[in-house]
C-alpha cells in the first residue's frame, strides 16, 4: 500500500474507493440503499370503499393502493439512483396483505439488489362523506319543477342524470355528495351537501334547457356566533324545448336557442329572429314537439312549392317550401290539422339527418 495515496478509511483496503472514501465492501456494509417498515397501516371507508391517500378519500385499484402505501413509507439513501422495482401482493386475510418487493439499482456508483417485505394492515374508517350522510349533513335543496305542466318521466331523468355529468366533469370534493332524493307533485327534489354544486347544476340546467332560478335561504341555527343556513334552489323548465313549433303573438315561431333571459326564437313563414324574454314567453302555446316533427323526401318541388308523401296517409300533399330551403328533404309539422314545412336548426342536425 502506498502510505502517500488514498485509502478505505474503514479498512485501509486501497482504491477505488466510493461512499465517504470507502471501499465497495465496506460501502455496501455501512450503506443502506433501502429501509421499508415491517407493518403500514392504511385505512378504508366501510360505507363506500374509498381508500385514504395523503388526507384524501379517492378510489384506487388495490395496486396503485399499494404502490402508494409504498411511495410514502420507503426510505431511499440520498446515493441511491437508477432506483426499480417489483411488487407482489400476497393476500393473507380480508384485513392483511403481504407486500413481496424486490428493487434494484446503484448506490454511489456500485450495483444493488435486494428483497424486502411489507405487511399491508387495512383498518376500516368512514369517509368524510359518509360520515356527514350518516349525520343527515347537507347545505341545499333543488327543487326540479315546470312552468305551467308537470315534468314526465323522460325529462325528470334527463335533468337528474345532468347531476351526474357535471359531477364527473367537477373535481373531486367531498362536500359533493346527494343526501337523498324523491319524487314529489309536479317534480323532483333532490339534497345535495353543498350550495355551491347546487348553484352550479341550477346554471348547468339553464344553459341546457332553458328555465329559471329562484334562490331562497333560511337560517337553521348558529355555530360560532354566525347563522347557519340552508339553499333552497327552485329551477323551471319552461314548457317548451329547442326546436318545437309554438305560437306567439299569433304567428308561429320555433324556438331556436336559451339565452341568459329566455329565448331566441325563428319565425317559420319568413326569415325573422328575435330575443324574448320568459315573462314574453308566459302566454305561448307548444303547436308541435321537436319529436312530433318528421324529414320527409320532396316527391317534386320548384322554387315554393314542394310535395311529399303523408307519413300519416300516404297520399300526396302539396306545401310551401321554407325560406332556407335547399336540397331534397324538408322537416314537417302538423298544426291545426295542415302540414307546415319548418327552417332549420342546429338542433335538426342531432337526428343525423
Amino acid at each position: 500500500m502506498d502510505l502517500g495515496g488514498e485509502f478505505c478509511v474503514a479498512c485501509g483496503a486501497e482504491p477505488p474507493l466510493f461512499y465517504d472514501r470507502m471501499c465497495k465492501k465496506c460501502t455496501l456494509l455501512r450503506v443502506t440503499p433501502i429501509v421499508v417498515p415491517e407493518t403500514v397501516q392504511h385505512f378504508q371507508c366501510a360505507r363506500c370503499g374509498l381508500h385514504e391517500v395523503g388526507g384524501r378519500w379517492v378510489d384506487l385499484p388495490l395496486e396503485e393502493l399499494y404502490e402508494d402505501i409504498l411511495s410514502r413509507v420507503l426510505e431511499v439513501h440520498d446515493e441511491v439512483s437508477g432506483l426499480d422495482f417489483g411488487l407482489a401482493a400476497e393476500v393473507i386475510d380480508d384485513r392483511n396483505t403481504r407486500l413481496h418487493l424486490q428493487f434494484s439499482g446503484e448506490v454511489s456508483g456500485i450495483p444493488f439488489a435486494e428483497e424486502h417485505q411489507l405487511l399491508a394492515r387495512r383498518s376500516n374508517s368512514v369517509c368524510i362523506t359518509c360520515g356527514r350522510i350518516a349525520g343527515n349533513y347537507y347545505e341545499a335543496t333543488v327543487q326540479l319543477r315546470s312552468a305551467g305542466r308537470k315534468l314526465n318521466e323522460d325529462e325528470l331523468a334527463t335533468l337528474r342524470a345532468s347531476l351526474n355529468s357535471l359531477l364527473a366533469e367537477m373535481p373531486p370534493d367531498p362536500m359533493f355528495f346527494i343526501n337523498s332524493e324523491n319524487s314529489v307533485v309536479g317534480g323532483y327534489d333532490v339534497i345535495l351537501g353543498s350550495k355551491g354544486l347546487a348553484r352550479s347544476w341550477a346554471r348547468y340546467l339553464v344553459r341546457n334547457w332553458g328555465g329559471q332560478i329562484k334562490e331562497t335561504n333560511s337560517v337553521v341555527g348558529m355555530k360560532d356566533g354566525m347563522d347557519v343556513t340552508r339553499l333552497t334552489v327552485l329551477y323551471r323548465k319552461p314548457g317548451y324545448d329547442i326546436g318545437d313549433v309554438v305560437r306567439w303573438r299569433k304567428n308561429l315561431w320555433r324556438i331556436g336557442s336559451w339565452t341568459g333571459e329566455g329565448a331566441m326564437v325563428m319565425r317559420i313563414n319568413r326569415a325573422e329572429r328575435t330575443g324574448a324574454t320568459w315573462r314574453d314567453l308566459e302566454k305561448l302555446s307548444v303547436q308541435a314537439t321537436l319529436s312530433e316533427q318528421f324529414f320527409v323526401d320532396l316527391i317534386t318541388q320548384d322554387s315554393s312549392v314542394g310535395e311529399f308523401l303523408d307519413p300519416e296517409k300516404w297520399t300526396p300533399v302539396s306545401i310551401s317550401l321554407p325560406y332556407d330551403h335547399s336540397g331534397n328533404k324538408i322537416k314537417v309539422a302538423k298544426v291545426d290539422d295542415e302540414w307546415v314545412a319548418l327552417p332549420h336548426l342546429s338542433v335538426d342536425d342531432t337526428e343525423g339527418v
